[in-house]
């Protein structure tokens, strides 16, 4: 009895206890709408890298089936139509970063369910006005076909759990390029107190 004990309360403390081995859960989900849909598998092992896997569900038999490796974990995979073709593109939630405080957004648009076509979020670091008091803490939603992220605004000397400069919040649509491409351009930002 007294060994089960043991067994049991060891089990305990690697599961419960150590919050840093919760978050090396596999990610594997299935996302559909009708008869098309997308199976995404990540061991999401690694916080730096991790190898991404995407089953392509009633696409034409030449699609190619995205597999390789990604910068960080991913969070959740939701679809949606944001180039506004008719077919679901699907977003991935990716965190990044020492404790995951960094996100940003890997898109697969539809080409007509022939094919798909990679779309990542630009780094809001790439961009000084959109960058200042930012520290991570991405959360991310969809809204009527368009992406926003919305992140707490730091001051200088807040604390790393404390901001006090509000909220921004950035909404991107997805817009072609002139290479048969996805890009995610800003539509609108603003700051919240």
């Amino acid at each position: 009895m007294k060994h089960i004990f043991v067994f049991s309360f060891t089990l305990f403390l690697l599961f419960v206890v150590n919050p840093l081995d919760a978050q090396d859960v596999k990610f594997d989900t299935t996302v559909m709408s009708e008869k098309i849909g997308f199976r995404i598998y990540c061991k999401n092992k690694m916080g730096e890298q991790n190898r991404l896997e995407i089953k392509l569900i009633g696409f034409q038999n030449t699609a190619r089936e995205p597999n390789f490796f990604i910068l960080g974990r991913v969070a959740k995979a939701v679809l949606d139509d944001l180039n506004n073709d008719g077919y679901p593109d699907l977003l991935l939630y990716i965190s990044t970063g020492e404790g995951g405080i960094y996100g940003t957004v890997y898109a697969f648009a539809s080409d007509q369910n022939k094919a798909i076509i990679p779309c990542v979020l630009p780094d809001v670091m790439a961009n000084g006005k959109l960058s200042q008091g930012y520290k991570g803490h991405d959360e991310f939603s969809l809204m009527e076909g368009s992406l926003l992220q919305k992140f707490p605004l730091y001051k200088p000397g807040d604390d790393k759990d404390k901001p006090t400069g509000g909220k921004r919040i950035i909404q991107y649509h997805m817009a072609a390029t002139t290479n048969g491409k996805y890009e995610f351009k800003v539509m609108q930002s603003y700051d919240l107190k």
